[in-house]
């Protein structure tokens, strides 16, 4: 009874390895890059969005996603009860506070009990800004009542898609629902970039301001100059290589089975190169953002 069964082991292959190597011959090691320019406008294109910003971390989305939609200080977000702590953090790093719903039998957020919070928010004086729905272990919220739900007491939803991109729901891919949504690159979700996640959109201004924030808001001048706290959350032109390789193969990752093994080392080396290594799988937490 020793044996573990990996929610999701990385599977890499000899395409994001040369994928990798290709960015670091370009010159491009540094944040941003030609392939997260490329990286941002494939991912956008798969997830029927009109706009992805490349980051460091799914939290990372969650974050300035919740700021640039105003959240702050005093405000309330809903969200699901069963999750990672990156989603509540993700909050709290704003100043808000999390209020946490509790989940149906399918381990999402409850639409009945999601409307029971508002209202029972509502009768004690407290507006809710935002509703944060986690879909868990890749199944889509039921986003046709909670988006509804949503809008009829004036909240916006940002999706934690982090578990999820690649599904569907109705037809409609994960990362489309809600004002934006969050998604996860991290090495236990179905395509990792080693480390990273990224924000998508369809309102330029939202997805805007979230690469501005990233970027040490700072201002487009010569000089360094910020107006506003910014933060250093922009993933890499190296990852967005290794990004773009697992995206083209990510319809086929389900059912590809178990990572490739890694390589025979040089003398001298732990066996298995940086990446064919990282395709073992190790014992990972189920909902890491």
């Amino acid at each position: 009874m020793n044996e573990r069964t990996y929610l999701s082991a990385p599977h890499v292959t000899e395409l994001e390895e040369a994928a990798v190597l290709r960015a670091i011959r370009s010159g491009w090691v540094a944040p941003l890059g030609p392939e997260v320019d490329a990286f941002e406008q494939e991912l956008a294109d798969y997830c029927g969005r009109e706009y992805a910003v490349a980051l460091s971390s799914g939290t990372a989305a969650l974050h300035l996603g919740l700021l640039t939609l105003g959240v702050g200080p005093g405000d309330i977000v809903l969200t699901s009860s069963m999750t990672f702590a990156a989603t509540a953090n993700s909050i709290t790093y704003t100043g808000a506070e999390p209020v946490f719903v509790d989940c149906d039998d399918t381990g999402n957020i409850d639409p009945d009990l999601l409307e029971h919070a508002f209202q029972d928010l509502e009768s004690q004086g407290q507006r809710v800004k935002a509703v944060m729905p986690v879909d868990l272990l890749g199944k889509i919220v039921e986003h046709e009542r909670i988006d509804t739900i949503a809008e009829q007491y004036g909240a916006v939803v940002l999706s934690d898609a982090a578990e999820s991109l690649g599904a569907r729901r109705n037809g409609v891919p994960a990362a489309a629902f809600g004002v934006a949504a969050a998604v996860s690159f991290n090495g236990n979700k179905v395509m990792t970039t080693s480390g990273g996640g990224a924000l998508l959109t369809d309102d330029e201004s939202i997805a805007t301001h979230v690469r501005y924030l990233a970027t040490q808001a700072r201002q487009p001048v010569v000089h360094y100059e910020h107006h506003h706290i910014g933060h250093n959350y922009r993933m890499s032109n190296v990852l967005a290589a290794l990004g773009r390789a697992q995206l083209s193969r990510l319809d086929e990752m389900p059912s590809s089975g178990s990572p490739p093994s890694p390589t025979t080392a040089p003398p001298g080396t732990t066996s298995g190169s940086p990446l064919s290594s990282s395709s073992r799988p190790s014992p990972v937490s189920p909902a890491t953002t």
